[in-house]
């Protein structure tokens, strides 16, 4: 009898033991984590999703339409991260809206390029051509150093990222820099010059951000730097640990070749220290 009952014992706690493992097996302990995105990169993210299984992470995609949400429901709680905007363009909005989030890892650049439908190079633009840029704050800025960059004018030495064509100094073909919403760049090309075109926008339109611009930014530059684009979250769960695989899963070098190839030049993987680019 007494056997018998160390039989009926072993036995359960062999049960007990094998639906523990059955439990963990299908993910008990997986932490979801929500990530913020603006589009459609579900490949790019069924990549990393892949290297942070073994971390015990699953990661749950939303998707929005514009670059106010994802900031919004990332300081409310509504997801844990957000991977969709440069440290310029967060850093500023955060201020404006009074938000309390930081970037915990760096992703890409999309460099932003002159184009035209007229011309092969930026010399060959003649004297007294229209060049649209993007009106708002942070690409109008953007927009100008580029040009400047390209020799086509050149700024105030103590020139304000947030000012616009008033800190033109000096134009020596006599442009008219004409500031447009940043979604019409694309559509004044016909009619314009050239136009300064953000990388979202050019791949909309059907250009390719490789191949097409007559000049475009210099990723390796340290002007650059402010048009990183970073991963986010609410700052008192910067230094979380589970975030931090998942940047380095977007940093490690499956997933930067993959974004090459992918992207063939209209992005280009950037890791860089966020200290070095926080105060931007």
């Amino acid at each position: 009898m007494k056997k018998r009952l160390i039989s009926i014992v072993t036995l359960f706690l062999i049960a007990i033991l094998a639906l523990t493992g059955c439990a963990s097996a299908s993910g008990e302990n997986t932490r979801t984590v929500k990530i913020g995105i603006n589009g459609d990169d579900a490949d790019l993210w069924r990549l990393i999703q892949q290297k942070v299984e073994k971390d015990h992470i699953k990661l749950k995609i939303v998707s929005f339409s514009d670059y106010v949400q994802p900031n919004t429901a990332l300081d409310d709680g509504s997801i844990d991260l957000n991977a969709f905007q440069t440290i310029t363009y967060m850093n500023q909005f955060k201020k404006d809206h009074n938000l309390d989030i930081s970037a915990i890892g760096s992703t890409v650049i999309a460099p932003m390029g002159i184009y035209s439908h007229k011309y092969k190079n930026v010399d060959d633009i003649p004297k007294g051509s229209t060049i649209t840029i993007p009106n708002d704050v942070t690409n109008a800025g953007r927009a100008l150093k580029l040009l400047q960059s390209a020799k086509l004018i050149k700024l105030k030495n103590n020139f304000d990222p947030k000012g616009s064509i008033e800190q033109i100094t000096e134009n020596p073909k006599n442009l008219k820099i004409k500031p447009v919403a940043a979604g019409q760049t694309t559509r004044s090309l016909d009619d314009v010059g050239a136009a300064v075109i953000n990388n979202g926008f050019a791949v909309q339109a059907g250009l390719n951000p490789g191949k097409d611009p007559l000049y475009k930014e210099d990723p390796s530059k340290k002007a650059a730097m402010p048009y990183i684009n970073v991963i986010a979250a609410q700052t008192k769960n910067k230094k979380d640990k589970d975030f931090q695989k998942v940047v380095e899963a977007y940093q490690s070098k499956e997933v930067k070749d993959y974004i090459k190839k992918r992207d063939k030049g209209a992005t280009v993987p950037v890791v860089i220290s966020i200290d070095k680019i926080k105060d931007l």
